[in-house]
């Protein structure tokens, strides 16, 4: 991106008071109505309109002093940001047209969408530079954004449903629910009025100064004001049956809560004070307001939000008294809210630019708090763990610039305005700023920085109690400049340079350290590189190096100047040769060591680079083992024991077994040091696997810990008092469950050992809950399975079932299914059990132990499940995206994200596409198609309410296709031309049909187009289905083919349908997968690119319906009965679908699709495709498993015939000779006759009784068909009755959980249980159990599927003029098969002798036996195969790998689709 420059502010006027009155608030119709009320003062005299803010509000009225009307215009450029350009699908473009809409509608440059003109009275005023009132009356109905009402659907009066509304934004976003000035640099004073129900409380910022009834007291009104001038950003308002609790050690501070979850509030809270009263003794000033409000609401928008006076939090953070795991997250949260009263509400950010002295000293602050409250050991932690995620960021993503207006970044998107920014690089933009402030800390002191923050708030508070005027509130606003100017003025000193390095640059250093020890000299040789790769900067300045030797530990500093230095370090103490003599270490306290370990010439016993972190950087350092081990051993810092523990996994030696094992067991060790040590102490053992000698690793500390006194393998009752081993207790099964043998499989004894954890935990006597424990656990089992080796047949479709599980890990799954069902009749806090099971339950789905099946997770994304859930379910989905080359769950997940009400549900499932993407732009996969890039742009520019997950979306993009153009997109020039005169392009290509006169002309006789419209419109946008239009002319289909060569096997483009008539004109733009295949005589010729627009004229009378295209007729879409026993390939075959994607993306969408339903035929008449002339919805599309809807004219018109032959010919092709060695080449494409247009090709679909050909299912063979050709075809006839037959269950997005038990009671044991319905059993003979599970996560054999009955169904007649023979596709076979790869290879190869009519039939049947002598061998094999497992039922299945040849080879012999023969007819005929 280009450098973003800091701009000058340029308004005309000043806002010095706004009302802002709620007239009304609609909870059923998610909506409310008010007016706001600006005062303005102009700052020049000729002022004629102003531009305000304001997002999707409906907006009545603009007055001006409540006496003259004013004329207003609305203008949102936000609301699709690329105008329709079809041709720049970048991602550098999207980013630039988003960055002009926001520059066109920005407060700071003059601009806003709602642009009001005065009326010629209020010149006067406005000449003389007079204050004036502007009245906006506005209204919000099912707002997208910044407002969010909860309202569960469940009987009840609203108050009792406990249904509440809150309003959220990200930055400057208050614009969308109010009209205002949405930027920081315009405070003014506040006074709110909210109209609500009398059951209902509303909560909004400044002081409550009254409450009044209405006269028949069904409603009340709050009244609030705010005299600390405030942004409009700071803003927010929540209405709610709410519980209110004042503090009782506070009385300034007031809780709120939802019904029935008061206890949980008064424990959660009841600390609040000493945040307050730590900050006001830190910086010697008090709480800038006087009153302090906190809301917890359902389905927050982020876990803590902050306004002025008041912040809205998540329920979620609300925990009971025997809740640990919670309790320091949630002070934590809660003591930042508090902090950012301070600076991010009373003292607010000028610019974007300058957020980051805000959220660094909102961070800094938070920082010392939890120093204060839980340690300096948890401090040191927080910030170790801060920076190695910033560094880590900054490495693999790019540059973190916390001020941009100096350099510019190398990231994908804009840094000057945060709703262009990555959600992940906003969360690393708050950590570096906190970061770089701490460091600031250590550059100028602690007091003096405190004192600086004193000086800010004392200059602020002064500022605020000064009456209007153009600048008598600019001290209340932060900027870099003020920031250094202030510093200089208490500290004298000048931190530019700082700033210069810190601020306006991105990344971090990156030390490479080593050393030598010179012994002659005494002296040791330290040398330091630094690495300058992407994300590093290069540091000039100062640097400590800590080394502790024999005689103690000494300090010493560097100047670092290039990017590698040697230095000197002169040892103060000597070599020791058998002298015992305790140690000095850095903390004062003298210890003994084993010096036996360490060089017996070397004093050193180790060294630290920047030991205190004063620097933003990562260090590399070189030493032996025995003195990292004497660093974690003896060094009392945590960050230097966490890089020990780091370092000695690469040194699996006993010694480095030792040092961790006492580090685990010393009792004055930090325990997050000892958890990282019980996870090292398993990477070790598992590359010590060949030498590791005694019983597995930690097994024997754990019983030695927590076993029973008389029976050590059993575990004592638990008891959580101590801490620090309870979370021992829940980190050391996880990292046992990580040990394996010399064949990398988990040891028999740590499984036997986690089962009897489950087995034998007691609770009972325990005043702390074990939920999350017991999750831990779980997550043992899911760390302990390890790949299972199956036999998995595609052709026949036979997956391995939960029967043919091994006897351990049949224990594993019905402890983790055991776990899921009790969570439901004893649900624990925050369901955390549930969701470790839905985690194990995908594990053991993705190493075979259990069938893929993504219905359970879809079950649990329903809504009224608690959020915890959703979001495991959530993420359990997006893993099944990567390995599903049909799209179909992509699809779903995308439907969730438009779908979706929570917009945290949203963001996390972007963020988790964004984490685990279906593909990247450096792979090929079968799910990068055209359609997908057009409807993730589509999301892109049409999300304009949300900015968070807008930038979501675009760094998903950006994963997906990089900074380019996507290649699986049409070449630009192409869709240019068509864009330009696309009138004229129609014409030349065009598609006119007509039911009744139906007439093909020829194509170019280079190419075919081959319309695969599964594909091309499985991530197709919904679009509302038109008002049906009665027209008395035929409806004409229009379709432009623009052609793109994109491999050597497919060519797609895209495909302008317009729909035409009398009445009215659709033009409908659809993105299809289209094949060029060049016509040659042999399928080796090669693919060239044909650009030439064949002309092709059908009329049509009744339109095109997806749901009725004859893609579907074919003999995956006929079977209504159990699926046959397959006869295909015999062989057994060991695949991975992972790998057949990324060696073959070509692999057909529809491999492993269920069969469609059956379609519906009507007596009297003939079978019809429908070409509907409204568009097709993504619901009637998007799963092959949805039953097409009834078209409302399909009774009267439900046929389709397609013929362009005269009936002598017709006869003469039809009682032309059928033999094997021609039927093998006229296999018609049955998926994608939809608009398939070949020369010479006639294609007839009948479903009358007496037909030339017809249909028996023979009971031997019940996917074999017999064709007989002895009768001819009549012009009447008549179909048999219709097929009954279930609609299947079909993969769509989750719907509303029907009357859920809603309760927001749900954080702790008041949440209702998770229905039954989502129970989870296997499809095995379990051990008894108390349970009876429910669903089943293994799918049923074919081969215990029946043998359907011989029933005659109505004949389907697919005929061809190429061969004069007649290929009959098999009803009844639903099994997935490898047909579309056969079709895109026969199509091409049975369509290429039709180049030239003048060619003779002995030509062309030369030809072909060319053709078939090559592949001979090919067809040989595979009846042999086919025969012999026929035969030989028994004879055991060879095992071999699978390649994409072999899936061809064995769909082409499969008997699912295959010719007849002349015996066959003989038979059939007999």
């Amino acid at each position: 991106m280009k450098k973003d420059s800091k701009y000058e502010i340029s308004r005309l006027f000043k806002v010095s008071h706004q009302i802002l009155c709620i007239n009304s608030i609609n909870f059923e119709n998610r909506s409310l109505v008010g007016y706001v009320e600006l005062t303005i003062w102009p700052t020049v005299p000729d002022l004629t309109e102003i531009r305000i803010n304001s997002k999707q509000c409906i907006v009545y009225r603009v007055s001006v002093d409540k006496k003259w009307d004013a004329e207003f215009s609305y203008f949102d450029p936000s609301l699709n940001i690329c105008q329709g350009n079809a041709v720049k699908r970048n991602i550098d473009y999207f980013h630039k047209c988003q960055m002009n809409a926001i520059n066109a509608v920005d407060p700071d440059l003059g601009c806003g969408e709602l642009i009001i003109t005065f009326p010629k009275e209020v010149l006067p005023t406005i000449s003389a530079l007079g204050s004036f009132q502007i009245c906006v009356e506005f209204g919000l109905k099912e707002p997208q954004g910044g407002v969010h009402f909860v309202v569960p659907d469940m009987p009840g009066t609203m108050a009792e449903r406990s249904a509440h509304m809150f309003t959220y934004s990200l930055e400057n976003q208050s614009r969308l629910w109010f009209p205002c000035m949405d930027t920081f640099s315009e405070p003014c004073t506040w006074k709110i009025e909210v109209t609500v129900d009398r059951d209902m409380t509303a909560i909004s910022c400044g002081d409550l100064v009254g409450v009044e009834f209405t006269e028949d007291l069904l409603e009340k009104t709050y009244h609030y004001f705010l005299s600390t001038p405030v942004a409009a950003p700071n803003i927010a308002l929540a209405v709610g049956p709410f519980e209110i609790l004042v503090d009782p050690k506070m009385h300034e501070v007031t809780h709120f809560c939802l019904p029935k979850l008061m206890p949980v509030l008064k424990h959660t809270t009841s600390y609040i004070h000493q945040a307050f009263e730590f900050y006001e003794e830190l910086m010697s000033s008090r709480y800038p307001y006087s009153y302090y409000k906190q809301v917890f609401v359902d389905e927050a928008y982020c876990e803590v939000s902050t306004y002025s006076t008041m912040s809205i939090l998540s329920t979620n953070l609300l925990h009971p008294t025997n809740i640990i795991d919670q309790t320091m997250a949630s002070r934590q949260l809660m003591a930042t809210a508090v902090a950012q009263q301070f600076f991010g509400s009373f003292i607010a950010m000028e610019t974007w630019s300058d957020a980051w002295l805000t959220k660094g000293i909102t961070g800094y602050l938070s920082y010392l708090f939890s120093k204060r409250t839980f340690g300096n050991n948890e401090y040191r932690n927080w910030v170790f763990r801060d920076l190695l995620e910033v560094s880590e960021y900054e490495q693999q993503m790019g540059n973190v610039v916390l001020d941009p207006t100096k350099h510019g970044s190398n990231h994908h998107f804009h840094i000057q305005s945060p709703h262009t920014l990555s959600p992940r690089y906003i969360e690393m933009f708050c950590k570096k700023a906190r970061l770089v402030m701490r460091m600031l800390e250590i550059r100028i002191g602690t007091e003096l920085l405190l004192q600086v923050l004193n000086k800010l708030l004392s200059l602020a508070y002064n500022a605020s109690q000064q009456p209007f005027s153009f600048s008598s509130w600019s001290n209340m606003l932060l900027s870099t400049s003020s920031f250094l100017k202030i510093i200089y003025t208490v500290t004298g000193k000048d931190i530019e340079p700082f700033i210069e390095q810190w601020v306006y640059q991105g990344g971090c250093a990156r030390f490479i350290g080593s050393f030598v020890f010179n012994r002659k000299r005494n002296v040791v040789e330290l040398e330091i590189k630094q690495d300058l790769a992407p994300g590093a900067m290069k540091y000039v300045g100062s640097l400590n190096v800590t080394i502790q030797e024999l005689d103690g530990s000494f300090n010493h500093q560097f100047k670092i100047e290039e990017n590698k230095t040697k230095f000197e370090i002169t040892c103060h103490s000597k070599s020791r040769r058998n002298k015992k003599k305790k140690i000095p270490l850095m903390t004062g306290e003298e210890v003994d060591m084993d010096l036996t370990a360490m060089d017996a010439d070397s004093p050193v016993l180790w060294l630290r680079l920047d030991p205190d972190m004063h620097l933003l950087r990562t260090v590399t350092f070189e030493q032996p083992d025995y003195m990292w081990q004497y660093q974690l051993r003896y060094e009392k810092c945590i960050v230097a024991q966490f890089e020990a523990i780091d370092a000695l996994g690469k040194f699996p030696t006993p010694p480095s077994r030792l040092a961790l094992t006492d580090t685990i067991e010393n009792e004055e060790c930090y325990y997050r040091v000892r958890q990282d040590a019980c996870y090292c102490l398993a990477k070790i053992a598992n590359l010590m696997v060949g030498t590791w000698t005694g019983p597995p690793a930690m097994i024997a500390i754990f019983r030695k810990m927590f076993g029973s006194h008389s029976c050590p393998a059993i575990i004592r009752q638990n008891n959580f008092s101590n801490f620090h081993h309870y979370y021992l207790l829940k980190t050391m099964p996880q990292a046992m469950a990580r040990l394996r043998d010399v064949h990398n499989l988990c040891l028999p004894e740590i499984t036997k050992f986690l089962l009897d954890l489950f087995k034998y935990n007691d609770n009972s006597r325990n005043k702390w809950s074990d939920n999350y424990y017991r999750a831990a656990l779980v997550e043992a089992l899911s760390a302990s399975l390890t790949p299972a080796v199956t036999n998995v047949s595609l052709i026949t479709g036979q997956i391995v079932t939960a029967a043919a599980l091994s006897p351990e890990m049949k224990l594993v799954v019905e402890e983790v299914v055991r776990s899921l069902n009790i969570e439901k009749l004893m649900p624990c806090y925050k369901f955390t059990v549930t969701v470790s099971c839905l985690y194990t339950i995908r594990t053991l789905q993705k190493l075979g132990h259990l069938p893929i099946e993504s219905d359970v997770f879809k079950d649990y994304t329903q809504v009224g499940i608690f959020r915890d859930v959703r979001v495991a379910a959530i993420t359990c989905l997006v893993d099944f995206i990567r390995g599903d080359v049909t799209g179909e769950h992509l699809n779903w997940i995308l439907d969730f994200i438009e779908n979706e009400k929570d917009p945290y549900l949203k963001h996390h499932t972007v963020t988790c596409l964004t984490q685990n993407p279906p593909f990247r732009r450096s792979e090929r996969s079968a799910l990068n198609i055209e359609p997908l890039v057009e409807r993730l742009w589509e999301m892109m520019c049409h999300t304009s309410h949300d900015s968070r997950l807008r930038c979501g979306l675009a760094d998903l993009y950006f994963i997906l296709y990089g900074r380019q153009r996507p290649t699986c997109l049409p070449v630009p020039e192409i869709v240019k031309m068509g864009q330009k005169d696309k009138k004229s392009k129609m014409e030349s290509l065009c598609l006119q049909i007509n039911a009744d006169d139906l007439s093909v002309s020829e194509p170019a006789p280079s190419s075919i187009a081959i319309w695969n419209p599964e594909l091309s419109n499985i991530f197709a946008s919904p679009v509302h289905e038109p008002a049906m239009v009665e027209n008395s002319a035929p409806a004409t289909v229009k379709v432009n083919l623009d052609l793109d060569i994109t491999d050597d096997f497919t060519d797609r483009s895209s495909v302008d349908v317009t729909m035409h008539s009398e009445d009215q004109s659709n033009v409908i733009e659809e993105a299809v997968v289209t094949e060029t295949v060049e016509l040659e005589s042999d399928l080796e010729s090669e693919v060239t690119p044909n650009l030439s627009r064949p002309s092709v004229q059908i009329d049509l009378s009744q339109g095109l319906s997806r749901h009725d295209s004859i893609s579907r007729l074919s003999e995956d879409s006929l079977s209504n009965s159990p699926p046959p026993v397959s006869k295909g390939h015999p062989d057994d075959v060991i695949v991975s679908l992972d790998n057949i994607i990324k060696h073959d993306p070509i692999i057909p969408g529809k491999l492993f699709q269920p069969p469609s339903p059956p379609p519906t035929y009507h007596p009297d008449q003939p079978v019809r495709v429908e070409l509907s002339p409204h568009p097709v919805t993504l619901e009637e599309v998007k799963s092959p498993l949805s039953p097409p809807p009834a078209s409302p004219d399909s009774r009267s018109s439900p046929g389709y015939i397609i013929e362009d032959e005269s009936a002598q010919e017709k006869q003469a092709r039809i009682s032309g000779d059928v033999t094997q060695e021609n039927m093998e080449d006229i296999k018609p494409v049955v998926e994608d006759l939809t608009t398939e247009v070949v020369e010479e090709k006639q294609l007839t679909v009948f479903t009358e009784d007496q037909t030339d050909a017809k249909i028996e299912l023979s009971p031997a063979t019940p996917t074999q068909l017999v064709v007989d050709f002895k009768k001819e075809i009549k012009e009447e006839s008549q179909p048999s009755p219709p097929q009954s037959s279930s609609p299947p269950q079909t993969s769509q997005p989750p719907p509303s959980a029907p009357t859920p038990q809603f309760s927001f009671a749900s954080v702790y044991q008041q949440i209702p249980p998770l229905p039954i319905k989502h129970s989870v059993s296997l499809d095995t003979e379990m051990p008894s159990s108390s349970l009876t599970l429910k669903r089943k996560l293994s799918v049923p054999s074919y081969q215990s599927s029946p043998e359907p009955e011989t029933k005659k169904i109505p004949p389907l007649i697919v005929s061809t003029s190429v061969s004069g023979g007649t290929t009959i596709l098999s009803p009844n076979s639903a099994k997935p098969s490898l047909k579309t790869t056969l079709y895109l290879n026969t199509s091409a190869a049975s369509t290429s002798e039709s180049r030239d009519k003048s060619h003779h039939k002995s030509k062309k049947k030369k030809k072909k036996n060319k053709h078939k002598h090559k592949h001979k061998h090919k067809h040989d094999r595979g009846d042999k195969h086919d025969r012999g497992d026929k035969h030989d039922k028994h004879k055991p299945r060879e095992r071999l790998l699978l390649d994409l040849s072999e899936i061809a080879r064995a769909s082409r012999d499969s008997p699912t689709v295959r010719p007849t023969t002349e015996q066959e007819e003989e038979s059939s005929s007999e």
